[in-house]
């Protein structure tokens, strides 16, 4: 009987300028659905919620592209690819938050600082998912023997 491969979504490296913008497609669709739900009337939107799905959405960025980095075969480019993806979707998601808001960083409340934090975050995800990747290449390297069985002396 022919086995199947497994496949996982988190087994490959993506380009992350591709997920970058993936998200931020993502966002602008739910900013665009929660504005359409506002105009209609059927909830009520705050006025910074497209700042809350910038913030979630970077946040969502920042776990996934540390767990592709996990697959990536050259660290230091993916790293630079990331780390500009980044920033990159960290100023687009704050540009279309303040035009679909009109409210800046700033005047959003405590937004400032959860993009410090989330960015701050992503790079200790990143430093952490590294060091393991490299604890388990080291580990996988290291040549695992058999202990030696010691004879015991025998006691009176």
């Amino acid at each position: 009987m022919a086995e199947r491969a497994s496949f996982s979504y988190l087994e490959k490296a993506y380009n992350p300028i591709l997920l970058a913008l993936a998200i931020f497609g993502a966002h602008v669709v739910v900013v665009l659905g929660a504005k359409f739900v506002h105009l209609t009337g059927m909830a009520e939107v705050s006025v910074r919620f497209p700042w809350v799905s910038a913030a979630s959405f970077l946040l969502f960025y920042a776990v996934f592209n540390s767990i592709f980095s996990l697959s990536a075969s050259n660290a230091a480019k993916y790293w630079s690819r990331s780390v500009f993806s980044f920033l990159g979707l960290a100023v687009v998601n704050g540009f279309t938050a303040y035009l679909f808001s009109s409210l800046g960083i700033d005047e959003a409340g405590s937004y400032r600082w959860i993009y410090i934090v989330v960015t701050f975050g992503y790079l200790v995800f990143l430093s952490i998912v590294n060091f393991i990747k490299k604890i388990v290449e080291f580990a996988q390297k290291e040549e695992w023997n058999q202990p030696r069985a010691r004879s015991r002396k025998k006691r009176n």
